[in-house]
């Protein structure tokens, strides 16, 4: 289906492979395949994922000065795509990006998957996409998220008042970030306890 182009970058986790989607990858998609094989390869389930999809990239995934790194969840063991975690609003020059992510798969919730797909994700964005900073926007009712941003040491900075809209309805972001240095006092200590015997 994507011959051609360079392989994407894959990252692996004790439950997933995480399969990069870069624009390459986006453009060939979306200029050669069928909705069948876009939907099968992306995981999208419905007409109203496609169609979103679609228009994502009919309005351009990069502009100027920002770009994405986006990471598709699969599971190990037989390659369904379970979900998503991404990096965008990159800003090279900034050393900056902000992270999103989503479950899609009903069935693969509240499994601590993407507890395992962020800190593969961070590493990634911390240690090869030179990031200083990664920030992050959650609803403030969003409690699984919040819980999940709190394990990996991201700081609150703020709210932001009527920031995105959900179904007509204007609502509050909460900003956290997380930086480099944060990042690798919180990588020691993953290698500490890999270091420690089982008890």
């Amino acid at each position: 289906m994507l011959t051609m182009l360079p392989p994407p970058t894959l990252l692996e986790t004790e439950r997933l492979i995480l399969r990069e989607l870069t624009p390459a990858i986006y453009n060939k998609l979306f200029r050669s395949c069928s909705e069948r094989g876009i939907k099968a390869y992306l995981g999208l389930a419905t007409e109203a994922e496609f169609k979103e999809a679609k228009r994502r990239f009919d309005e351009g995934t990069t502009t100027y000065f920002t770009s994405f790194k986006n990471f598709h969840l699969l599971d190990k063991r037989d390659s369904q795509v379970v979900g998503r975690c991404d990096f965008h609003t990159w800003v090279p020059s900034h050393r900056r990006a902000e992270v999103d992510y989503t479950m899609t798969s009903d069935a693969h919730k509240n499994k601590g998957l993407m507890t395992e797909a962020l800190r593969a994700v961070l590493a990634f964005g911390f240690e090869h996409m030179g990031l200083y900073r990664v920030e992050a926007l959650v609803s403030p009712r969003n409690v699984p998220s919040l819980q999940l941003l709190k394990r990996y040491g991201f700081q609150k900075e703020g709210l932001l008042r009527n920031h995105y809209m959900v179904n007509d309805v204007l609502e509050d972001s909460v900003l956290f970030s997380l930086l480099l240095p944060e990042f690798e006092a919180l990588k020691a200590t993953w290698v500490q306890q890999q270091a420690q015997p089982n008890s």
